[in-house]
């Protein structure tokens, strides 16, 4: 290769080579040489690490020698090496030569010339002047291979890039391509077989050529050459016009039923290429809607309400989150009530399954987070089961954001360093097995194991002083949000005085009295959140400035 730093430096030729069986010398022992040997055995070929005994061999150099994978010749590079270590059938010339010893080395410039004179590939490290090729950061999904260079040029930045690339394109999208490939394979042998084969449209075309100038010409009844080929033409047309996503979708059933409706003589009975010929698979959202003010719904759960056909919300879900469901979207919400929990449950998942069998996108709609006390893993669990794996959209919980809408912190600084979370009922509303240090159970039972000992039950813990801060905060961010400051002497009074407004959450510990302390009170009751109604047109000014200036 040329001096990358060169601007006249011309393009690379970048090829795909097929390494199998090959003979990879790699000189140094270095972790480079360890990269460069995984390499070589990732592409099939035979990787031969020359090092002399003193060397230090890198742990992973070792592995693979140890394994068999790779063999170590123990001694300094001599020129004899270049063509005597390699394959029989190239009369043991090496097929290519990585020198990892950096530019500084002496050798690195003299292997460099010599694998030069004679054709060798050959690639040193820190040293382009002296490579003949480089590696690229390549981007792998089965059959599917995208390389990046820079020339040198952008350090790391061809790795970000390769990243961005992945991350763009479809997940699966090496298996579409492997199977449209079976696909290809098969129309040319069936048109071979029924001698329609004589006619090439695209057989000669390989990863470099673009489309003929032919690609869109009408095929008309009369031209018998190109309508020996309609399948193929066919299956070109949905690689150049198909989004990616639909793609990476379609299944064996799909090719069958588009297959069939074409022939290698007649019209498609359907659409020209195909698309309303092939079954729509439903899809699975699991999200969590968050604590109950709709601007506390991530982005994705909003856009996964807007696309949602059937929408199956857990009765907790509040009505301003509800209400950004479209009119034309139906939904279903959760009757549950206790002794129902699990009947209610099965319901649901029976009706989300239906309308996955109908090809429709459902969104299973939670209150908080679908994976805390959401039984989200059971309905993952399920709808995979059956064939669909869910996308499982993350949601604020109320167990961490309740406390900050109700100015209490998690954690503070000499006051309070962990986070304990529990549920207060657990299957068919009995109350889980206690934890050692908080036992959930209903409030006043709860209260009670927290702060005394049960008659004849175990004594080794250490109970929670009655004058322990603590508070209730139901309906956390809103509107009708209500906080209960007391502590776990009389929150229970409290409690019975104000009356219950589920969801509520108990927080327990000293944090809950550092920013309001409800001094001289038994308790003290705070009603309505506000805190976020002016923030979302203060935003929308700000982002319409932010148009202005630019």
């Amino acid at each position: 290769m040329k001096d990358a730093s060169n601007p006249t430096f011309p393009a690379p030729l970048m090829a795909a080579w097929n390494t199998d069986s090959q003979v990879h010398l790699i000189v140094g022992s270095n972790s480079l040489a360890g990269a460069r040997c995984a390499k070589s055995i990732e592409v099939g070929a035979k990787p031969i690490i020359l090092a002399p005994e003193t060397a230090d061999m890198h742990f992973t150099l070792s592995e693979h020698i140890a394994r068999g994978s790779a063999q170590w010749v123990s001694h300094e590079f001599q020129d004899a090496d270049l063509t005597t270590l390699g394959r029989e059938e190239v009369d043991h010339v090496v097929d290519l030569v990585f020198v990892t010893l950096g530019a500084s080395n002496p050798l690195s410039a003299h292997i460099s010339k010599l694998c030069k004179r004679l054709r060798i590939p050959v690639n040193v490290s820190d040293a382009p002047e002296l490579c003949s090729f480089t590696l690229l950061s390549t981007y792998s999904d089965g059959p599917l291979h995208i390389g990046i260079t820079t020339s040198g040029r952008g350090c790391k930045l061809a790795s970000r890039l390769r990243r961005e690339i992945g991350a763009f394109l479809p997940q699966n999208l090496g298996s579409a391509i492997d199977r449209l490939g079976s696909v290809r394979r098969r129309l040319w042998e069936e048109d071979e077989a029924a001698g329609s084969g004589e006619v090439a449209f695209d057989a000669e075309d390989d990863d470099t050529t673009g489309q003929k100038h032919t690609f869109n010409n009408l095929v008309t009844e009369g031209d018998a050459a190109a309508a020996k080929t309609r399948r193929v033409r066919w299956l070109s047309q949905i690689c150049e016009y198909w989004p990616l996503r639909k793609l990476v979708s379609i299944t064996d059933a799909d090719i069958e039923t588009i297959l069939n409706a074409y022939t290698a003589s007649n019209t498609p009975v359907a659409n020209t290429n195909g698309i309303e010929t092939v079954s729509k698979k439903g899809k699975i959202v699991l999200a969590g809607s968050g604590p109950g003010h709709p601007d506390l719904l991530t982005r994705a759960t909003y856009h996964a309400i807007h696309n949602a056909d059937l929408i199956l919300a857990d009765k907790l879900v509040p009505a301003p989150v509800l209400d950004l469901i479209p009119r034309r979207t139906e939904v279903h919400i959760a009757r549950k009530f206790p002794g129902n929990a699990d009947q209610a449950q099965e319901e649901f998942l029976q009706m989300g399954l239906a309308a996955l069998k109908q090809g429709r996108q459902v969104l299973r709609l939670k209150q908080g987070d679908p994976y805390l006390y959401g039984r989200g893993a059971e309905e993952f669990e399920f709808f995979r089961n059956e064939g669909y794996s869910p996308v499982v959209l993350p949601g604020i919980t109320s167990a961490m954001s309740a406390s900050l809408f109700a100015d209490i912190p998690a954690t503070h600084r000499g006051v309070s360093d962990q986070v304990l979370i529990c549920t207060g009922t657990g299957r068919k509303g009995a109350a889980p097995n206690p934890l050692p240090t908080s036992p959930p159970k209903r409030l006043s039972a709860l209260i009670d194991s927290l702060t005394s000992f049960p008659e004849g039950g175990e004594q080794s813990r250490a109970l929670w002083p009655k004058e322990t801060p603590c508070a209730i905060v139901e309906r956390a961010s809103c509107p009708d949000q209500r906080v209960i400051r007391s502590t776990l002497e009389h929150v229970c009074l409290a409690f019975e005085e104000a009356g219950s407004r589920p969801p509520g959450l108990l927080v327990v510990g000293a944090s809950c009295h550092v920013l309001h302390n409800p001094q001289g009170q038994k308790w003290a009751i705070e009603e309505g959140f506000h805190a976020l109604d002016g923030l979302h047109g203060e935003l929308e000014v700000v982002a319409d400035l932010a148009e202005e200036k630019a």
